[in-house]
């Protein structure tokens, strides 16, 4: 996935601009970023690997090493970024976030019509956000190249630039699938992902861009460079996984919607007779612990955190490169409270069921312990397919999404054709998903959260919600 955040000020806003990535960190695990502008230096740019040590400690000592004005900054699980453009529309620097599955299309449309050339990386790779700049300085300006940048992207891009002279240039992704909010403080505007980002460092809410807005930030002004499209599509896990809890997106807090959400699945449980014999209702920590709260709220049973991840010395970018110790570190974070275990029938709920590797460790970490049974909730219909817009998952193909495993070794390829039919509880593929998912699992019982459910738990139009990853509909 990945974040950005920016400044413009009247001020030095290092500081603001060095917090507010670090408020994004949740967003990403590989690369941080720094590019600003100050009026003696001109651009600068810094990027850090932060797989195994966080953002604020990689960049603690920037204030020693770069001073601006005007600032923009990412978290990036893709490419190192941002990137310093040198071309007509004079030198900047560029932070995206998005995903581009027409690459290689791309590249060779460029080569053709420019005759150019690309920074590749080992293997050859290009790096994305080096192509949304190449595509943005075919046209005159920078409102439209991010347009034409936009139009002929097979996916999605959200677009953050710093001009050499201070100007911040802000564009939501097309149909808006992931959110840009403009803040506003005494000495300037901000761009971020995040809203409570700069509510922290003493910015208001000013704008909520809409589906392909652009805005230039001075100091002083907020200028509109391209309105708003009609059509919106955006990211309904950001409200069920991604999103931290006390964003806003759309005008709808996300730690509001979990609560709404775990209360509709325990309603639907109610009504169905599937919420008896449960001692304690508890959250897999840490994302499903608010829709666990609102299930607990709705049933009256009560809520309790049978183990606790032990986090002080494992921090959230460190994860070892192969499976086996990724499972192992998973587990060692684990640590029982046995007494609200040994022979306790556990409700779990999880903010969603991907590829069920880490959640098998779990399980089994709990029936060590002493549990009676384990019943797992999980607050998002199954995951059927990888996303095309956003590279929120690390899943090397959509053979790695259990739901998709289960529903081959069920009925072969052929099976994927009824996709539909096995998210759905009510139909016997519907039954012979969970069942299946429950024996590998050995979970007592097991729910998903429906696509209708999720829909009024965020409270927005459905229209105007990407649900791809569930459903396969564009």
């Amino acid at each position: 996935m990945g974040g950005f955040f920016g400044v413009a000020s009247k001020e030095d806003c290092m500081l603001d601009v060095f917090f507010g990535v670090d408020y994004h960190s949740h967003l990403g695990t590989r690369r941080g970023g720094l590019a600003a502008y100050d009026k003696n230096i001109g651009l600068q740019r810094e990027i850090h690997n932060i797989e195994n040590s966080p953002f604020r400690t990689k960049f603690e000592n920037i204030f020693d090493e770069m001073s601006g004005t005007s600032a923009i900054g990412c978290i990036s699980d893709s490419d190192p970024q941002p990137l310093l453009i040198r071309s007509k529309l004079g030198t900047y620097a560029i932070c995206i976030v998005g995903r581009i599955n027409n690459t290689e299309e791309l590249i060779e449309s460029y080569f053709e019509k420019s005759g150019g050339h690309f920074d590749a990386m080992t293997g050859g790779k290009i790096n994305s956000t080096e192509l949304v700049a190449a595509l943005i300085n075919q046209r005159d300006t920078f409102a439209e190249g991010i347009k034409f940048a936009q139009e002929v992207i097979d996916g999605s891009a959200s677009v953050l630039i710093l001009k050499d002279g201070g100007n911040i240039i802000a564009a939501r992704d097309k149909v808006g699938r992931i959110p840009v909010l403009i803040g506003k403080g005494e000495d300037g505007y901000c761009a971020s992902f995040e809203s409570f980002a700069y509510k922290k460092l003493g910015y208001e809410d000013e704008k909520e861009l809409g589906p392909g807005e652009i805005v230039e930030l001075t100091p002083d002004s907020m200028t509109q460079l391209n309105p708003p499209g009609e059509e919106m599509k955006i990211c309904a896990f950001l409200w069920s996984y991604y999103g931290y809890p006390t964003s806003n997106y759309e005008g709808v807090n996300v730690e509001v919607m979990r609560y709404r959400n775990g209360h509709i699945m325990a309603k639907n449980d109610m009504e169905s007779g599937n919420a008896q014999e449960i001692d304690y209702v508890c959250g897999v920590p840490d994302s499903g612990t608010p829709h666990a709260i609102g299930y607990a709220n709705e049933t009256h049973i009560q809520f309790a955190r049978p183990f606790i991840k032990y986090t002080p010395t494992w921090p959230r970018s460190f994860m070892p490169g192969n499976q086996r110790e990724r499972n192992k570190v998973a587990k060692m974070k684990q640590i029982p409270v046995h007494e609200l275990i040994q022979d306790k029938n556990l409700l779990f709920v999880d903010d969603s069921i991907v590829r069920g590797t880490q959640l098998r460790e779990t399980v089994e970490f709990l029936y060590e312990n002493g549990a009676k049974a384990v019943h797992m909730r999980s607050a998002c219909p199954p995951i059927m397919y990888g996303c095309k817009y956003l590279n929120f998952s690390s899943a090397k193909n959509e053979m790695e999404l259990i739901a998709r495993r289960v529903i081959v070794e069920l009925e072969g390829e052929e099976g994927l054709k009824y996709a539909d039919e096995y998210s759905d509880f009510r139909t016997e593929r519907g039954k012979a998903l969970r069942k299946s998912i429950c024996e590998k699992f050995q979970f007592d019982s097991l729910e998903f959260q429906s696509l209708e459910g999720i829909a009024e738990a965020i409270g927005i139009q459905p229209c105007k919600l990407c649900t791809y990853c569930w459903s396969g509909k564009e």
